[in-house]
């Protein structure tokens, strides 16, 4: 049936699974055939009792007799709320076994950001980022799998998983293609929480959905069971009553031979009362045919779940431990528990479990509910006492009834607490949740509010606006809190893209304080989200009071160095003198470097102000000032595991870093790598733009068209655009990859809403929002008057703004809109700034377009070599092709 058909007791649950047993062999066979083999993942699914676990078992047992290391885990139902419950029993054991140092030696820079999620390191004084946690656990996986390969992992019941482990789970199997490890799940098919996650988990492995058993295998079972006396319609009956279900059928044969009834038709009739006996109701009534004490030991070990020992069931249970031991044999005889497989038990994990997830759920849901809820919190007593914390303890915590317990209230918060340590934001929050049903008493009460609303703010925006509103309406927050509350606010509404209540909301609290640090920062908060908004002004003459509020400041604290940042950004958007710009950058530095308090990872202002400060001075011709901090921010979010929102910015603006030195390739590379992070956050959010407008920005400059088109079709980079800016401007961006395309038409109309968008802002930095360039060309055949007009106004503006950059850009484009020796005269001009300039794309395209004005072959030669070295393909197809012209030669 099966290859070296296995033991009785593994195959009669292995029937009809031929080929699923022959996927699994298929799958080992590769695994085992070269250590540089791909991975791959096999999931099981099917209804309850259809024989998942026997595959799994088997599974082990074929991958074992092969030399594998095989690590298996089992989701449970009532421990969901646990959070990487699931992922711990799987990787704890062989972390375990190592020393300390040896388990921070193979997890690296890793171990303090996965460690305490695994359970074998203490958690940071931070919050954890949950993706970088996420991807702290793939990244020990696949360290410990270079040492254990050929690795097998096994997870059972996958429906009822954490919702943590699921993530990593999801995460993991995508990356399977450089790792090779085998990773076989079970679950149910359906809608479960963890259903969006196990379903991207079947989309990258082979996924086979398991049927009930046919009359003729459940006759063959029964007859390989009870004997072959046992006749048709006595088969047949079994498999009515069972509907073929592999477990159901063997739990009702084990009864037939435990009641010795004889396996042929007249006793056909007696099948359906016995199968009752065997779930739902029936077991019930079996367990409590055993007595009140094993009925009590049973619901005590139901109600754990996990980590079941004799000891442990005899204190939840207030048995003493002789009257246990002897209920553990009669639940042992009974099929309800059993002692866990030695092939796969972990120390300290319990000495007994339930024969089947079905009947730990009957057991447990048969509990009354009083009862259940009483022995919950016995059971929460007990983890504490134990010393395992309050994190272990709010499962139990969780299922009691409120009761005004302030004690209790305060040991969920503490569990909270230490739920984010380990970067678990929903446990936590379940937690929280529960602390407001007690309820908390009137002065902590907006507290807790405030902790949820921290608590979700980069999960649930929306949850965590009507959580910190509700705190703010109530006593009980003050001073530093809750104008912290009020700027996580602010940034929540930010994030729901509601920023113009952001603004009021900042504005409102700021005008309770007197002047000073407080409402300094507040102001500082306020004019940061309206340096941020992409419509009309949030208020008139925004830019004048920010300059005159900037204008007093020394940088002699956080609120004022942040003032001079913001001072500085919107001076370089409006196109101001670039010097004065970064004489403002510069004040809000010391010695060179950002501020105590002021730092990447630092959550009091966030990332958007120090983005600012390095585009600041990247527009400035700065670039060396900005790429370190670009670079630094990178490095922060890597080592600290932050691997979101923040990572996929940090990674865009490395990437517009490389963009304006001419770094084309690099910066592809790294854009592209920051979309794939933005997609895991979510489409639409401003990151995801800003990675999707600086790649096309990217790939227009090599050259690379078609890709650019490609790229903005797929990830929808066109109206509507978000409410917040975006660096380098996307209209701006859209309307020169329209002209590239040949809409010529769309590409102008695209560039003059860029121009009403940057009017209405205030913006007039030809380099950050240059449509006036490009709009200038794009006219030059159809409109040569107003083409000249903005080729003059963008001479201005980028004169007064001062940079090289900027200069010479302009030239550029005045440039091509001239014939003979005036043309020559602009595009010499155009090239002495831009090779002043450090942005080397444009200093490869004036040098270019310089040598075709002036048919000089050593121009275009260097123009080549320059284009050559940025990436630039198109630039450099262009200085070829006219090399190759023969009349220039």
């Amino acid at each position: 049936m099966t290859e070296g058909r296995p033991g009785e007791a593994a195959s009669v649950s292995l029937w009809e699974r031929d080929e699923e047993v022959a996927a699994v062999v298929r799958a080992l066979d590769t695994l085992c055939a070269d250590r540089s083999t791909p991975g791959s993942a096999l999931v099981f699914q099917g209804e309850a009792g259809l024989g998942k676990t026997a595959l799994l078992a088997e599974t082990r047992r074929l991958a074992e007799r092969r030399g594998c290391t095989v690590w298996s885990a089992r989701g449970g139902e009532i421990l969901r709320s646990v959070p990487f419950n699931v992922v711990r029993q799987l990787l704890q054991p062989a972390l375990v076994s190592l020393m300390p140092e040896e388990a921070r030696e193979y997890l690296g820079d890793w171990y303090d950001i996965a460690g305490p999620a695994l359970g074998i390191a203490a958690p940071g004084s931070r919050q954890a980022d949950p993706q970088g946690v996420i991807e702290g656990l793939v990244a020990a996986v696949r360290r410990l799998a270079g040492r254990e390969w050929p690795l097998v992992l096994l997870i059972d019941d996958a429906h009822w998983a954490d919702q943590e482990t699921l993530g990593w789970l999801a995460a993991f199997t995508q990356r399977l293609d450089d790792l090779s490890v085998l990773v076989v799940i079970a679950r149910r098919a359906g809608d479960t929480a963890g259903a969006r996650h196990l379903d991207e988990v079947a989309a990258a492995a082979g996924v086979s959905d398991l049927s009930a058993l046919t009359p003729e295998a459940t006759a063959g079972l029964t007859r390989a069971t009870l004997g072959p006396h046992a006749d048709a319609a006595f088969c047949r009956e079994v498999w009515a009553v069972t509907a073929g279900n592999p477990y159901e059928t063997v739990e009702l044969l084990a009864k037939v031979q435990d009641s010795e009834m004889d396996p042929v038709e007249p006793h056909a009739g007696e099948l359906r009362a016995l199968n009752r006996t065997a779930r739902g109701g029936g077991l019930v009534a079996r367990l409590e045919g055993l007595g009140i004490d094993a009925t009590r030991f049973a619901w005590a070990a139901a109600i754990l779940g996990t980590g079941i020992s004799v000891d442990l069931v005899a204190r939840l249970a207030t048995m003493n431990p002789d009257d246990a031991r002897r209920c553990a044999e009669l639940l042992r005889g009974a099929r309800i528990l059993t002692d866990p497989d030695p092939a796969h038990a972990r120390a300290g994990h319990g000495d007994l479990e339930f024969v089947h997830p079905l009947i730990a759920s009957a057991v447990y849901n048969s509990v009354p509910d009083a009862l259940r809820t009483a022995m919950h919190g016995i059971a929460a007593q007990l983890v504490t006492d134990s010393g395992m914390g309050a994190a272990a303890a709010s499962r139990h915590l969780l299922q009691v009834h409120p009761d005004d317990d302030e004690e209790l209230v305060e040991q969920l918060r503490q569990a909270a607490r230490e739920h984010l340590a380990v970067g678990a934001p929903d446990a936590a929050r379940r937690c929280l949740e529960r602390a407001l049903l007690e309820p908390p008493t009137p002065e902590v009460h907006a507290r807790v509010l405030y902790e949820l609303g921290c608590a979700t703010l980069l999960t649930a925006p929306a949850t965590t606006i009507e959580h910190l509103q509700t705190a703010l309406a109530m006593p009980g927050l003050d001073g530093d809190t809750r104008v912290d509350a009020v700027c996580r606010l602010s940034q929540a509404l930010l994030h729901n893209n509601q920023l113009e209540e952001a603004v009021r909301t900042v504005e409102a609290e700021a005008a309770r304080h007197e002047a000073g640090p407080t409402r300094l920062r507040l102001q500082a908060v306020q004019y940061m989200w309206e340096g941020l908004y992409a419509g009309e002004a949030t208020s008139p003459g925004r830019s004048q009071r920010l300059a005159e509020l900037a204008a007093g400041c020394t940088g002699r604290d956080n609120s004022e160095r942040a003032l001079l940042i913001l001072r500085g950004f919107d001076a370089m958007a409006r196109g101001e003198n670039a010097e004065e710009v970064a004489e403002l950058c510069d004040r809000a530095l010391v010695n060179g470097r950002l501020a105590p308090g002021l730092g990447w990872t630092d959550t009091e202002w966030g990332i958007e102000l120090l983005l600012m400060l390095a585009s600041a001075y990247a527009y400035c011709d700065r670039l060396d000032r900005a790429e370190a901090l670009y670079t630094e921010g990178l490095s922060a979010y890597e080592c600290a595991g932050w691997s979101g929102g923040h990572l996929a910015l940090a990674l865009a603006y490395v990437g517009l870093g490389h963009r304006r030195r001419g770094r084309l390739r690099e910066a592809e590379r790294t854009l592209r790598e920051s979309l794939r992070v933005a997609e895991r956050v979510g489409r639409g959010l401003p990151l995801y733009w800003t990675a999707t407008c600086n790649l096309v920005d990217t790939l227009l400059a090599r050259g690379h068209v078609q890709e650019a088109w490609q790229v903005a079709e797929q990830y929808g980079f066109a109206p509507p655009y978000p409410s917040t800016i975006v660096i380098p401007d996307p209209r701006t961006v859209r309307g020169r990859l329209l002209l590239a395309v040949g809409r010529t038409k769309d590409g102008i109309n695209e560039l003059e809403a860029a121009e009403k968008a940057a009017t209405v802002r205030g913006h007039h930095n030809p380099v950050m929002v240059p449509w006036a360039v490009d709009l200038a060309r794009a006219l030059a055949a159809d409109d040569p008057a107003r083409a000249a007009q903005l080729a003059t106004d963008a001479r201005r503006q980028a004169e007064r703004f001062g940079t090289d950059t900027a200069i010479g850009q302009a030239l550029r484009c005045a440039a091509a809109l001239e014939t003979g020796q005036r043309a020559v005269r602009l595009a010499a001009r155009a090239v002495a700034y831009l090779e002043a300039s450090p942005c080397q794309y444009e200093h490869a395209a004036a040098r270019v377009e310089y040598g075709i004005a002036i048919r000089s072959v050593a121009e275009l030669e260097r123009g080549l070599a320059l284009a050559r070295s940025c990436g630039a393909d198109g630039l450099a197809d262009l200085a070829r092709r006219t090399l190759d012209a023969e009349d220039l030669r």
